[in-house]
């Protein structure tokens, strides 16, 4: 059963690929494993750290299935439905549900931008639809529209919708909806950017959707630990690693895919799995690559390929 609130490090699981049709699937069963060993408490799968609106649709179903049958219970995975398409969100949701995953997650449509209304409706007529619970999932970046936090707290009201991952990177915002919430003990709010992690649970986040965790989730579980623990000396100091690994690895490129490719460059020279990238994105060059692997040496990290 996914616990109310969801707490803790659920970290947005990369999806390791040998080519735009195939996943690789040594490397995601590694991949699974040394997430999990790092003690975290669930997995985000298809979301915009696992590339989903450039995945195929058969791709996604496939690593569902994969993913579900592999974890088996451990922890609760939530499977992301983002879609400009209704139904095929829906035939998503139905193929997860029946993997075995606990609960599912959509950002706004995009392309076309909805008002704050039209979010109310779709979201009411999503939520009601799913055979599971519902994260709302605010990253305005990449969708044109922010989910207004009294939209949040409107939608929060619908007994299938769970909690929110917030991506906007606005602490004020963030915040905002925490107060709205602060009377439903049962609703999670999850922070998206870790850079904000050690903060957000201090101040009564239930946790964090953490990229970074793709390579060192014992990291950011600690980050969690001290914070849930109110040992602010050990978040600051932690919260000061979680910076030092994003400020190596993150912004190595020159376009907003740096931190994609950043991860999945230091996860295939940490041997976990490759770093192929669904087009229209590609994986880093030679130069990149050599600055990557300085970095995660300098850092402390297993690096086992050049």
């Amino acid at each position: 059963m996914l616990p109310k609130p969801l707490r803790g490090v659920i970290p947005p699981m990369v999806t390791p690929l040998l080519d735009n049709r195939t996943l690789d699937l040594k490397g995601l069963e590694r991949l699974v494993e040394h997430i999990l060993d790092g003690k975290v408490h669930g997995l985000f799968l298809l979301g915009t750290t696992g590339e989903a609106p450039n995945l195929s649709y058969d791709l996604r179903h496939e690593l569902v299935r994969r993913v579900c049958k592999q974890v088996n219970g451990r922890v609760p995975v939530l499977v992301g439905i983002t879609d400009t398409v209704f139904t095929e969100s829906m035939r998503l949701a139905e193929s997860a549900a029946r993997a075995g995953a606990e609960a599912l997650v959509a950002a706004p449509p995009y392309y076309f931008t909805p008002g704050q209304p039209e979010l109310v409706e779709y979201y009411t007529h999503l939520a009601s639809s799913l055979p599971l619970p519902l994260f709302l999932y605010n990253m305005p970046s990449h969708t044109k529209v922010m989910i207004d936090p009294y939209t949040v707290r409107t939608l929060a009201e619908n007994d299938n919708i769970a909690g929110l991952k917030d991506s906007s990177a606005n602490i004020v915002y963030f915040n905002t909806v925490r107060h709205l919430l602060r009377d439903r003990v049962d609703f999670s709010v999850l922070m998206g950017p870790e850079e904000a992690l050690g903060e957000v649970v201090l101040m009564g986040g239930h946790g964090g959707v953490c990229g970074g965790a793709n390579l060192f989730p014992a990291l950011f579980v600690e980050t969690y630990d001290a914070a849930v623990a109110g040992d602010t000396a050990r978040v600051r100091a932690l919260q000061e690693r979680i910076m030092k690994v994003g400020g190596a690895l993150y912004g190595v490129g020159r376009h907003v895919s740096s931190f994609l490719k950043g991860v999945k460059c230091s996860l295939d020279l940490m041997g976990i799995c490759g770093d192929f990238m669904a087009e229209p994105f590609s994986r880093f060059r030679e130069e990149e690559r050599s600055i990557i692997r300085s970095r995660l040496l300098a850092l402390g990290a297993n690096v086992v390929k050049e």
